[in-house]
């Protein structure tokens, strides 16, 4: 049986759609993959990995977390060049961006005498108005200057007691800078006097919270010395000085040497000052000292320029000619020279005049001895009873005539000198002065020899003997730190802090050695201090470190509960990371378990040189260079410009 035509001509058409319809299907899959691969290969070969491809016929859509819009947009870049941009389907996305790091948050305060400016960086939620408001109470009638920028940002952990504490030191300081950061203060200040430097080191580091770390620049002045003084003698008891200043720190390493030479022992003291009179000063100094070296004893003052050369008793006259006469050539212009060859003591029945005054550690006053007139006795008792009080001097003097023409003066002058001293004597001889006693001031010696070389003049000699004593401790000011953490490690070296075993508890037999130390610290005051506890290397580490954390805060409690002021103490455990003995012996182990209290101290930080004392230096060392050239020309040799002779 035959088809129809239009059976068979139907069927055909059917036939060949089916046929292009399969052949369509694979046309677009292998395009899809082909597009696919293509881009897959692109994205790989630029490093994005990251980005995911599907194709989806004609379209190809690209999916996947970019790390940023830049990488995100050089994707699509990639993708367009191997297909046409607009079968391109982009659902990529980015990915979150980290939260920025907060900025460093710090300020700086400058106050002077114009007033208190303050600049810096600080968190949006500090407290800025009670900030200026405190820099207000302080400034008084001037003004407070505010440069302050601020950022949204949390206020970061120490900021807030690294800022109370700089308030605290601004006031005590009315010239100065303090920079201030999270945890960190630094001080840079000037001082009165170097007595005054001390006190506010203590005083600041007293006032310190232990979580904030303090730097300290606080520079005292140079004191101006007048006379500019240096006294330097050798006698039976050996060489030293009793006064001695320079003017730069070139000029005392100089100037120590040469006494070192001369048979000074250890490292004597010599003040950094003003005043010098000449900038050969040093030159002036070395070559006294070794006159005084060649002649075998003596004692050499230099009070500005005049030079009073003593020799000892019984000196050779041509040994001291000679001596004499080599240093009055080879001294510097502006320096003039008085040398003094004592004569031998002639006996006499009679005894040479003498005057004496004595002053007890009590504050009693005796005079005694020799004076020349009514008139003298009278303004020597009211000159004592001005100097030490009218109700403390006992005169029993007597008046004797013909007494030297400057005996009133010297006395005079050692009623003077010795009014500066907490107790001593004093002798005035024709030919000589003598003060010894005791002083709560280190630089008594040299104040004294200043004074009585003003007051007696280049002619006459004198002889100094004071002895340096420790002031008594005041109920306010209480031990030195330093003595304080010393007397701690005594106090555990007698009875150490124990714990029970593997716990935080402190044992009963250490009760005495806490309350040993409470009265202790009760007594030191404000010190900043450190409560650090270790363990030994039994256990994990972190097990340890914990242990030693939770007895150091043990400890602390407990002078709490004795009423310790311990708002300036911190407790911090170390774990195993400090042995002192060897951990794998039972008694380094029970060493290296123990309570240790350390002073927190601040950072000293260089000191700058100022401009003065650069200009100073200059001229130093051009006056240096101007010896060196003096003593070539005449054939001298030594780092110090010594002769051969005088070496």
């Amino acid at each position: 049986m035959r088809l129809p035509l239009t059976l068979v001509v139907a069927l055909t058409f059917v036939l060949a759609a089916a046929l292009c319809g399969v052949a369509a299907s694979f046309a677009v899959t292998a395009v899809e993959e082909n597009s696919e691969i293509a881009v897959r290969r692109a994205l790989d070969l630029n490093g994005h990995d990251w980005a995911e491809v599907e194709a989806n016929g004609l379209q190809v859509q690209l999916t996947g977390m970019a790390p940023d819009e830049a990488k995100r947009f050089n994707a699509l870049s990639v993708v367009g060049a191997e297909v046409d941009a607009s079968r391109v389907i982009d659902r990529m996305q980015i990915r979150p961006s980290a939260g920025m790091a907060p900025p460093r948050f710090s300020i700086e305060i400058l106050r002077n005498d114009s007033g208190i400016s303050v600049i810096g960086l600080v968190p949006a939620r500090m407290d800025r108005a009670a900030l200026i408001t405190s820099l207000g109470r302080l400034a008084e009638n001037e003004s407070v200057t505010d440069l302050l920028e601020t950022a949204s940002y949390p206020v970061p952990e120490g900021w807030n007691d690294a800022l109370g504490f700089a308030v605290k030191a601004l006031d005590m300081l009315p010239r100065s800078k303090i920079s201030v950061s999270a945890g960190r203060v630094t001080v840079k200040a000037i001082s009165d006097s170097g007595a005054d430097k001390k006190r506010l080191e203590e005083a600041l580091n007293r006032a310190a919270p232990p979580s904030v770390r303090i730097g300290l620049d606080i520079a005292a002045p140079r004191p101006v010395i007048t006379p500019f003084t240096l006294r330097f003698l050798i006698d039976e008891e050996g060489a030293r000085f009793d006064a001695c200043a320079a003017e730069t720190a070139t000029s005392r390493a100089r100037i120590l040497a040469a006494a070192k030479s001369a048979g000074v022992k250890g490292t004597p003291g010599c003040t950094i000052g003003m005043g010098v009179p000449s900038p050969r000063w040093a030159r002036a100094v070395e070559l006294s000292i070794g006159a005084v070296a060649a002649l075998g004893g003596g004692s050499v003052t230099i009070a500005d320029a005049d030079i009073t050369l003593v020799a000892a008793e019984g000196t050779d006259q041509a040994l001291f000619d000679r001596v004499v006469g080599e240093l009055q050539t080879d001294l510097p212009d502006v320096f003039a020279l008085h040398a003094v060859l004592p004569e031998p003591e002639k006996t006499s029945t009679a005894g040479p005049p003498e005057f004496t005054a004595t002053l007890s550690p009590e504050g009693q006053v005796q005079l005694r001895g020799r004076l020349g007139s009514e008139d003298m006795r009278f303004m020597v008792d009211s000159f004592a009873k001005a100097a030490f009080g009218s109700s403390v001097v006992y005169t029993a003097t007597r008046i004797v005539p013909e007494l030297p023409g400057d005996w009133s003066m010297r006395v005079m002058a050692g009623i003077e000198a010795l009014a500066t001293l907490k107790n001593g004597a004093l002798v005035v001889k024709p030919d000589n002065l003598i003060l010894r006693g005791v002083s709560h001031d280190e630089e008594a010696g040299a104040s004294l020899a200043r004074l009585l070389a003003e007051k007696l003049g280049e002619s006459h000699s004198f002889e100094l003997d004071i002895v340096y004593e420790e002031p008594p401790l005041t109920e306010e000011a209480g031990p030195d730190p330093d003595m304080c953490e010393a007397q701690l490690v005594e106090i555990q070296k007698a009875g150490k802090i124990n714990f029970e075993p593997g716990s935080a508890t402190i044992a009963g037999s250490s009760a005495t050695t806490i309350e040993q130390i409470a009265e202790l610290l009760q007594a030191c005051g404000p010190i900043r201090l450190e409560i650090q506890g270790h363990t030994d290397s039994q256990g994990r580490e972190e097990m340890n470190k914990q242990l030693s954390q939770a007895r150091a805060q043990s400890v602390l409690n407990e002078l709490r509960a004795r009423r310790v002021l311990t708002s300036t103490y911190s407790a911090v455990g170390y774990g195993e990371s400090q042995p002192i003995a060897d951990n794998g012996t039972e008694e380094g182990r029970e060493a290296n378990r123990r309570i240790e209290f350390r002073l927190i101290r601040p950072e000293l930080l260089d000191e700058e040189t100022t401009a003065l004392e650069e200009i100073e230096a200059t001229e130093n060392g051009a006056a240096e260079n101007a010896d060196a050239d003096a003593d070539a020309a005449a054939g001298t040799t030594g780092a110090d410009g010594a002769s051969g002779e005088d070496q």
